[in-house]
């Protein structure tokens, strides 16, 4: 009786379920069966927007949530001073 046990190449990276982390996973589910109550009851979409954007933040590539690589951006593109030096190839000062 041989059995095959396949494991991750990192024993230390976090477990994933299609495009989230499981925590991320269980944070959506709870709010989607959150907010199909509220719809059915009120007929307010508030809790469904908070829910996608949560689950649109929170997709992960690579390590890098979508949240991240938009910190990221901003950080570059808008907050962080960027500093260029000018000069010939052959200056060393």
């Amino acid at each position: 009786m041989n059995k095959q046990f396949i494991y991750p190449q990192n024993m230390r990276a976090s477990a994933t379920l299609w495009l989230w982390s499981l925590k991320d996973f269980a944070i959506i589910a709870v709010g989607a069966l959150f907010s199909a109550m509220v719809l059915a009851a009120t007929r307010i979409l508030i809790p469904a927007v908070f829910t996608a954007a949560y689950a649109f933040l929170s997709i992960r590539s690579e390590g890098t949530t979508v949240l991240d690589f938009l910190k990221y951006g901003v950080r570059y593109f808008i907050s962080t001073q960027q500093v260029y030096y000018w000069g010939l190839r052959g200056d060393k000062d």
